[in-house]
């Protein structure tokens, strides 16, 4: 057991020099740009990112965009993460297949950069912004004076709409994504058992998460022996440390759920920290190549993960951006379905990466979801 979970530490461990190789690029990378300041991106795919087809329109360009010269902004809280620079990727291709100039702005996971990134973006005179993540606190005055003044907002994973009725709010299915990893970790086991909690409160998706949590760990009679997680620009390696030391406390949990990707690794580190604590479980979100890497590796305990495709949202919420820019969308509210991915099922159709699992699991295409006659789709 010693041995096979160092394979998958020596996994995570590529997997955490490839991303700070990225963060580290030149100035096609969005996720370099400072603190304080903002990257306009060409929207070219680069590196190792992934690259989309785009479904060729069928119908002339409304306006705005028949007129050209466009220029979009994503305010992002960070990112850092498989899952959020996918996600850029997703927007950074979708924006291109419209010819539309792309503003990235990282916070770095500093809310009150967040803010400020927010009113910088605005003052630039960008004719549309997307908002990833954050706290609608200190958003929602940015939010509400961008729609003011007419530039069009869409905000993806921040409960923002009591305080910002008139924008609009995406985010994944995230009670479902909950219930379908945990409905396998009762599969698996069972009642009556000890298990641990690794997540952090106050961020939307993962409230959603934890709301699903309390209610299975009541109906199953699950005894929460530790709740731990540390949100920051490097959460796996932050949070890896509060998971060691949970576990040396509690050594007889039967399984860990830890829904958050860089959760997830950093409870399969700890546990490569302790290797006399055995038959552990552990049940997370989110997909990437990295990820998929981890759950399959010889000895892995990660037996299953919520999940959707991040490029393809990326893309969506970018859709949606720009339907709402052309006075198409006719909804304030977009839900993206989430699927069950398994430690076997990706062991028993040979899946090693994200092409693998889009082969396998065709429901992860969301193209037509924001979509229109006019208006390209790129497809990962």
């Amino acid at each position: 057991m010693r041995n096979t979970r160092r394979n998958i530490v020596a996994v995570a461990a590529l997997a955490a020099l490839a991303l700070g190789a990225c963060s580290q690029g030149g100035a096609t990378d969005p996720t370099s740009a400072p603190a304080g300041g903002e990257e306009t991106t060409s929207a070219a795919a680069s590196g190792n990112e992934e690259t989309g087809e785009v479904e060729e329109p069928g119908g002339d360009l409304p306006a705005p965009f028949s007129d050209g010269g466009l220029k979009i902004a994503i305010v992002q809280n960070t990112g850092q993460g498989d899952y959020f620079q996918q996600y850029l990727n997703g927007t950074t291709q979708q924006a291109a297949a419209l010819d539309i100039e792309l503003d990235v702005y990282d916070a770095q996971g500093d809310n009150a950069n967040q803010a400020s990134q927010l009113d910088q973006a605005i003052a630039s005179g960008v004719d549309g912004i997307i908002v990833r993540h954050g706290f609608a606190d200190t958003l929602c005055p940015g939010v509400n004076e961008a729609i003011d003044m007419g530039i069009p907002v869409v905000i993806y994973d921040v409960e923002i709409q009591q305080c910002a009725p008139r924008a609009v709010q995406t985010q994944q299915s995230d009670e479902f994504m909950a219930s379908l990893v945990l409905d396998q970790m009762v599969e698996e086991v069972g009642q009556n058992v000890k298990v641990g909690y690794v997540n952090v409160l106050g961020i939307a998706p993962l409230d959603r998460r934890d709301a699903v949590w309390n209610k299975y760990k009541e109906e199953n009679n699950w005894e929460e022996v530790f709740f731990t997680g540390r949100y920051s620009a490097s959460t796996a390696s932050d949070t890896a440390p509060m998971v060691d030391a949970a576990l040396k406390a509690n050594p007889d949990v039967a399984a860990i759920y830890a829904p958050y990707d860089e959760l997830t690794k950093a409870t399969l580190t700890a546990l490569e920290q302790n290797p006399d604590i055995e038959g552990v479980l552990v049940y997370g979100a989110d997909i990437s190549t990295a990820d998929i890497e981890l759950m399959v590796a010889e000895g892995s305990p990660w037996r299953g993960t919520g999940a959707t495709d991040p490029n393809a949202i990326g893309a969506a919420v970018t859709r949606t951006l720009f339907l709402l820019m052309a006075d198409e969308l006719d909804t304030l509210n977009v839900e993206f379905p989430p699927v069950l991915v398994t430690q076997d099922f990706l062991r028993d159709n040979g899946i090693q990466n994200m092409d693998d699992l889009r082969a396998n699991m065709v429901e992860l295409n969301i193209s037509d979801v924001s979509s229109s006659e006019w208006l390209p789709s790129v497809t990962f």
